[in-house]
């Protein structure tokens, strides 16, 4: 099972063997390469088409928790710019929560459209106040800060908690549903890079559909 490529920054779906995105919205962005359905084997087309980009995950995935979407943007045998990964399990005190990280070049705009949130990057109001959480990656704690949705009349602020920072040079976001899913995060969470992880990958759930985004 292959890759389908769309556009970066909304649903609009591309030809296939394309170098680039051509969209009506949004202009000529490298494509986002995403599966039909989330599986090992496509997971592993992904990660040789990020290449060398990071491509995280909350690590360990807890019990009855599973990776239920990713995506790379990357124009067709070229340089990746941006990659997503989503994994869905439930709480106790939340039922079913799906946690979506983006890692991206900026101006690519994929955070903002998983968040719900308009322009391409988090914006220039990050680092004026005191981080809400931190998370580690490798051996750095990484902060992040709140990104308001409340501008989003189709989908209230309430049904996601948006956070955002920047991580080996490139914007990293995290998109809580819903926002409540919030309480989950913690300075010791932990995101790893799983593009070396090698056999281990085999171990790994997948289940699908992931959410809408």
């Amino acid at each position: 099972m292959g890759l389908t490529p769309w556009c970066p920054r909304c649903r609009e779906p591309v030809a296939d063997g394309v170098a680039v995105a051509g969209c009506a919205g949004h202009g000529t962005w490298p494509p986002l390469w995403r599966p039909d359905e989330p599986t090992y084997d496509a997971f592993v087309l992904h990660l040789r088409t990020a290449a060398d980009f990071p491509t995280y995950l909350p690590w360990p995935l807890g019990p009855g928790w599973a990776v239920s979407d990713f995506a790379v943007v990357a124009e067709e045998g070229g340089r990746p710019s941006a990659t997503l990964t989503c994994v869905s399990g439930t709480s106790e005190l939340d039922g079913p929560v799906d946690a979506l990280v983006v890692a991206e070049e900026v101006g690519v705009g994929l955070g903002a459209r998983c968040a719900g949130v308009p322009g391409g990057d988090p914006g220039r109001a990050l680092g004026d106040t005191p981080p809400v959480v931190r998370v580690r990656i490798g051996s750095a704690l990484v902060p992040l800060w709140s990104v308001s949705t409340s501008q989003d009349v189709e989908a209230p602020e309430l049904d996601r908690t948006v956070l955002a920072g920047e991580a080996a040079g490139r914007w990293l976001w995290i998109v809580l549903r819903p926002a409540t899913a919030m309480l989950l995060m913690r300075d010791d969470w932990i995101l790893r890079d799983v593009s070396g992880l090698g056999p281990s990958l085999v171990a790994m759930p997948f289940a699908g559909p992931g959410p809408g985004w």
